[in-house]
């Protein structure tokens, strides 16, 4: 019996991130309790990224009996069935998520591979813009925000990971009643390379916070 597709992205980059811990942990030859704590405490740490995972599921995701590299190898191979795939999105919807953008410059979707994706995201060089797409409560919403690359490495604020960044900003649609024109403009370092970012990132905490702020949800 095949369970439905029910893992993201950003949920198998966390799971891979708890297997390179158990995997380092098993090579630094630490007792036997204590690698059995690491991989418990990875065990629990997984299932509390599905709180209504089925106990089919549940079983798919349960990595306490693996010992060898190759067991891990094969385990994050089954979990790959079971991605979730980012909302299939054509050129007709992307162009109406930014109306104002006449001259919008889009990415070659027919290139992407929606499985390995948190968030949609591509760069317009000739005018510093960098295009954020996210399925926000269900409905796919987009910002544009503006480009400044960085020459130093940081650590990007979507995925944690350090790397190249670019600093991008954006004003959001809040507004105040007493002053109609105020606006207020967020910034962030994240990856100049959006597919890099999808590689790493664990947690949309963020990403779905600055997204929100910045539609003014």
């Amino acid at each position: 019996m095949m369970t439905e597709k029910f893992i993201k992205n950003e949920q198998l980059n966390f799971i891979k991130k708890q297997i390179d811990f158990i995997k380092d942990s098993s090579k630094k030859t630490v007792p036997p309790t204590v690698l059995a704590a690491v991989i418990d405490s990875a065990h629990a740490k997984i299932l509390d990224l599905f709180p209504n995972a089925s106990v089919e599921q549940q079983e798919i995701l349960n990595l306490s009996r693996l010992k060898t590299d190759d067991e891990y190898k094969q385990y994050l191979l089954l979990l790959s069935d079971f991605l979730l795939p980012f909302p299939k999105i054509n050129e007709q919807q992307l162009k109406k998520m930014f109306p104002k953008n006449k001259k919008l410059k889009l990415p070659d979707l027919s290139k992407i591979e929606h499985c390995q994706l948190t968030y949609l995201s591509w760069n317009d060089l000739g005018t510093n813009k960098k295009f954020i797409v996210y399925e926000l409560d269900g409905k796919l919403a987009g910002i544009e925000c503006k480009l400044t690359p960085t020459s130093k490495k940081n650590i990007c604020s979507f995925c944690n990971g350090f790397g190249e960044v670019a600093y991008f900003s954006t004003v959001t649609k809040a507004k105040k009643s007493k002053n109609p024109d105020y606006y207020k403009s967020i910034g962030n370092l994240i990856c100049t390379d959006s597919s890099d970012c999808n590689k790493k990132i664990t947690n949309v905490d963020y990403l779905t916070a600055f997204l929100k702020e910045s539609l003014g949800l």
